[in-house]
């Protein structure tokens, strides 16, 4: 694949969160071919360092740039979080991060000017959701909280059951008494929460997921770089996993909405 024309979107996260984003991509440009990684052996980042996140993420980005990928996303928020900066600083492509989409998307939303953000542990301690809305709306408060075993649930397909609505409920409490009318889902695996999210904070609160607003950005990147597939036509999609592949098929096909028909396990 020596044209540019014809190379593929790359997109990592730690496991199978990141196809919230991968849907809204194929949706968006479905004559795009994509490759996407999820690191299933090392699931969940959110609770590792900020130096074993850069290692990993830095080993994703390898592996995805040996496919001759034309753009990279990085799903993961808590990668987007500590390690973006440094991956585009040395990557010879455009790279691209959940974490503004859904900063900027956010502060579209609220009218109260209250606005909480859940994620993995890693992601609310780096303070970048907060630094990243206060830059483009200073007037705006930002609650945090963050949520460790949201990944773990839907990781095990505990997407709805009593168990994951009573974690939520407890999760959720305090910015319920904030009074908040937005809340920002600080993580790609939260997105197949979002029914016991919805229950648990009412129907006054937005839920604000970055999967599409990171399509809308890959799409002007890709445009604006001249990168585009122009020819008609479906994409394919290669799927890569550190581990478990059968499961990752399996309960990956239940949020894209389509069959995987191949899952190829690698060594990072």
């Amino acid at each position: 694949m020596t044209d540019k024309m014809v190379k593929a979107i790359g997109i990592f996260d730690s496991g199978i969160g990141g196809l919230t984003v991968l849907k809204e991509i194929i949706q968006k440009l479905p004559q795009e071919d994509t490759v996407y990684l999820g690191d299933t052996a090392r699931v969940p980042y959110g609770t590792k360092s900020p130096e074993t996140v850069t290692r990993y993420s830095f080993e994703n980005t390898a592996f995805l740039l040996k496919q001759e990928i034309k753009l990279l996303v990085v799903a993961c928020n808590t990668s987007s979080a500590i390690s973006l900066h440094e991956i585009k600083k040395t990557v010879p492509i455009p790279v691209i991060g959940v974490l503004e989409p859904g900063a900027r998307a956010a502060v579209k939303a609220t009218k109260s000017k209250r606005v909480g953000v859940i994620g993995t542990e890693a992601t609310i301690g780096s303070g970048a959701y907060p630094d990243t809305i206060k830059r483009l709306d200073s007037r705006i408060e930002v609650f945090s909280t963050p949520c460790p075993l949201f990944v773990p649930l839907v990781e095990e397909g505990w997407m709805d059951n009593e168990i994951t609505l009573m974690v939520a409920e407890r999760y959720l409490g305090p910015l319920k008494k904030e009074r908040i009318d937005t809340l920002l889902l600080g993580c790609t695996h939260y997105p197949l929460l979002k029914g016991i999210l919805k229950d648990v904070m009412g129907d006054g609160v937005s839920l604000i997921d970055s999967a599409q607003e990171t399509a809308i950005e890959v799409e002007r990147i890709l445009s604006q770089k001249g990168l585009l597939r122009k020819i008609s036509g479906e994409g394919k999609h290669g799927y890569f996993v550190t581990d478990a592949p059968g499961r990752f098929a399996s309960l990956g096909e239940r949020f894209l909405g389509f069959r995987i028909d191949r899952v190829e396990k690698i060594d990072t």
